[in-house]
């Protein structure tokens, strides 16, 4: 039980990594599989998982669209998703808990669907995530939009790839280059008047959460 109970229609920023540091996604069908798993796994439904399992089997080729279409179901999402972004070892969301208990239901699902497809895959056993996923509350417009910047534009932060161009995270779909529906925009695109002002507004904290990251080696912050 977390110490500090999730509020509904609040805003988190949510955290996890692998155990020890260690890669959660090794190929590319590790990040797709992390992907359906936040669109099946995001609903009061259980089951959805398997289904897809099982559609799979007689349609190879089969999309998760094409799941969708054929598979009808009133949806009842348990969060929304507002940013997310997933690196080699770790991953971030925003989420905003809709639901009672949402953000707990979704991580503990997403957590255990995806250990154990993680360690079925790669003939392992245990833990794959470094305990209880970690959150902070956002609490301001501010906080909100700097945090939407931290969070889809990770990679770019940890200097492994250019954000807007990144597939494993939401900040192409806030700039109008992808359109999944993973991510409701809303309450940060309607801060900006067009895509180059957001760009522009992201690019300036990307550099500003860089700087801080080398200021956290200078003074050998962990």
């Amino acid at each position: 039980m977390r110490k500090v109970a999730l509020v509904d229609d609040n805003y988190y920023h949510i955290y996890n990594r692998g155990v020890d540091k260690r890669e959660v996604f090794l190929d590319e069908g590790d990040y797709q599989r992390f992907i359906i798993s936040m669109v099946l796994l995001n609903d009061e439904q259980d089951g959805l998982m398997l289904r897809w399992r099982d559609f799979r089997k007689t349609n190879k080729t089969g999309t998760l669209a094409d799941f969708q279409t054929l598979n009808v179901w009133k949806r009842k999402p348990i969060v929304e998703i507002n940013a997310y972004s997933m690196l080699p070892n770790h991953f971030h969301y925003i989420l905003k808990q809709i639901s009672k208990k949402g953000v707990e239901k979704f991580m503990q699902k997403i957590g255990n669907s995806y250990t154990k497809y993680f360690n079925e895959k790669y003939q392992r056993v245990g833990s794959l995530f470094q305990g209880t996923f970690k959150s902070s509350h956002i609490k301001s417009n501010s906080q909100m939009l700097r945090m939407s910047v931290y969070v889809n534009c990770n990679s770019e932060i940890h200097g492994i790839a250019k954000a807007e161009n990144y597939r494993w995270c939401g900040f192409p779909e806030y700039l109008g280059k992808r359109d999944s529906g993973l991510c409701d925009k809303k309450v940060v695109s309607s801060h900006f008047r067009n895509y180059n002002d957001l760009r522009n507004y992201a690019e300036e904290n990307i550099q500003n959460f860089r700087q801080i990251k080398e200021d956290e080696k200078l003074l050998l912050i962990e």
